[in-house]
């Protein structure tokens, strides 16, 4: 939910932000160590990530600068860090792919600039239009699975720097078996720097969980690649890696139309991760990020890193955990992470360019790995196996329809599961716990539970409308075929909401029942629904004789009406 109100966006419109007006000077200990901390993790995954995109490792430095610095000044959530993240970076590649397929380092850099800036501008116009509700429009389910799907393309295309073996690129299948016939040139050198890596990696986070492993698993690779030579047997380093500051890109208009569709999708995705992880760590006297703000803080961000040799950003989970638990107060955390990039950028350079190809992939693969869960699948599956099978469809399509497609593919199944949970809601047969005045839906787990002979009630659940109203129909005829009532009274006091078609619809239902010599009354209408009844044919055809407040004014009524006929019974009537 959005949490902007008129009264606090006012505030938030101050020149300075809020944090910044109630900065407090013990924060600044904290800020400063969570900073220093979490750069430590930024810095290595940017390069990592950079080339997962297909793009020269300085990109994901640049990517982790001055969007960064844009959200600190602009974004709602006091931990969240931004920079890439493993999602965005594998859709980077699969548009770049398209827009500068031979490569070229101009075409390439106009493409990221242009799909970059493109993000923002989605970001920034979803934000004017109010739109940050639609981050929940993707379910959990299927956000588990396009996750999963994400882990498994992005380890495959990490393997052939694991293996240090090369083939053109192709769909996810093309790629298994190319990396299978290409197994025997396999460079073991290589092997080893990538298992040593990702051994170190795994042994630090396991055992010493404060210490900045990333950190230190790249600078031993690059030290070890100086010491050693390790380019001598074989083993393929990053290259050079210029020293300065990122320069003005601007956009390549051209690709405008050719790059919006996939900007759509990462937008949504980037939008996705950042409000999940902000909320995700929002400390107990602080507010939760509020979803609109999180939108053009963002999308100002993509547009600034875009002009600026960035890749598209977004609040990254694992970042924004350490941030969190180092103790981070205030963005000024992230403008000291910032800080730390600008001095890698002007420094540090040319060692990073000492860095074996191998050390990244490994990066990467033990960070991506994460995201694919079986602990989650089972979850689902406990609760709900409908919805497992929406996460394992989200899956197939990110594998094997591509990125992009799996974006549509996840999208397309949370509507259609969503259609479908509304198009099929439950009706319930009710009966009343003996010796109370509480109607509950019947189960062969409350045997005593009394129901009242030639007396069926049903009460359906949620909006009543044209999509659901034939379902809704169908399940109440089988309950009235299988109990043969004289009245059916229905209780709508679940109900909140009953359009045109729906009571078109069961006006006819009435006369059938009516021809049969069976009764309908009705229970618990809202105001509001009971406007729209009495507004329609059904509504002056029940007329007041059949319109009750609640289920004990129906009863009472019936009783009444039956005498001693109508006494409660405890009989083995069917369930629903």
């Amino acid at each position: 939910m959005d949490h902007d109100s008129p009264g606090r966006a006012g505030k938030q419109s101050s020149i300075a932000p809020s944090w910044l007006r109630q900065y407090q000077a013990a924060w600044a200990r904290q800020d400063l160590l969570a900073g220093l901390t979490t750069a430590t993790v930024v810095i290595p995954k940017a390069l990592a990530y950079a080339t997962v995109a297909g793009l020269p490792v300085q990109a994901g430095v640049y990517t982790a600068f001055l969007p960064m610095i844009l959200y600190a000044m602009l974004g709602s959530s006091r931990t969240l860090s931004v920079s890439t993240t493993t999602t965005l970076a594998i859709l980077t590649a699969t548009a770049l792919e398209r827009a500068a397929p031979d490569g070229d380092a101009v075409a390439l850099a106009a493409a990221a600039a242009t799909l970059t800036i493109l993000v923002g501008v989605v970001l920034v116009l979803a934000s004017v239009l109010r739109l940050g509700f639609l981050a929940n429009f993707i379910s959990e389910p299927v956000l588990i699975g396009f996750k999963a799907g994400i882990a498994i393309v992005i380890v495959i295309d990490q393997v052939p720097k694991l293996l240090g073996i090369h083939f053109p690129k192709g769909a996810f299948v093309a790629n298994v078996q190319a990396i299978i016939q290409g197994f025997p040139a396999t460079s073991l050198p290589t092997v080893a720097v990538a298992a040593l890596t990702a051994g170190v990696l795994l042994v630090l986070t396991r055992f010493v969980p404060r210490a900045p492993a990333p950190l230190l698993v790249v600078a031993g690779a690059i030290a070890a690649s100086a010491l050693l030579g390790l380019g001598g047997y074989g083993v393929e380093s990053i290259g050079y890696v210029p020293t300065g500051l990122p320069s003005l890109t601007l956009p390549a208009f051209a690709l405008v139309t050719q790059l919006w569709p996939i900007a759509l999708g990462m937008a949504l995705m980037s939008f996705t991760e950042t409000i999940a992880a902000g909320r995700a760590f929002v400390r107990d006297a602080e507010p939760s990020p509020a979803a609109n703000r999180e939108l053009i803080a963002t999308g100002l961000a993509n547009i600034g890193g875009g002009l600026f040799g960035g890749m598209p950003a977004g609040g990254g989970a694992s970042q924004t955990a350490v941030n969190f638990r180092a103790g981070a107060r205030t963005q000024v955390a992230e403008l000291v992470t910032a800080v730390v990039v600008l001095a890698v950028m002007t420094l540090l350079a040319p060692l990073i360019g000492l860095m074996p190809q191998a050390t990244l992939a490994a990066v990467v693969v033990v960070y991506s790995v994460g995201l694919f869960e079986p602990a989650e699948f089972r979850a689902v599956l406990r609760i709900r196996r409908t919805e497992l099978a929406w996460a394992l469809v989200a899956l197939a399509g990110v594998v094997l329809l591509g990125t992009l497609q799996g974006i549509l593919v996840a999208i397309v199944v949370s509507l259609a599961s969503l259609a479908y949970q509304v198009s099929n809601p439950p009706v319930h047969m009710l009966r009343r716990k003996r010796g109370t005045t509480v109607f509950r839906p019947a189960s062969s787990s409350n045997p005593d539970d009394e129901s009242f002979p030639g007396l069926l009630i049903l009460r359906p659940e949620g909006r009543i409308f044209f999509v659901n109203v034939g379902n809704l129909g169908q399940k109440m005829r089988d309950l009235i075929d299988a109990a043969q009532p004289r009245i059916v009274v229905l209780d709508m006091s679940n109900v909140f909401d009953i359009e045109y078609t729906a009571l078109r619809m069961m006006d006819d239902a009435e006369k059938r029942l009516a021809s049969s010599r069976v009764t309908l009354w009705m229970t618990g209408l809202s105001p509001a629904v009971l406007a729209v009844v009495r507004r329609s044919p059904l509504g002056a055809t029940l007329g007041t004789t059949r319109l009750f407040h609640n289920l004990d004014q129906a009863i009472a009524h019936y009783q009444e009406k039956r005498g001693p006929d109508a006494a409660p019974t405890a009989p083995d009537l069917p369930t629903s």
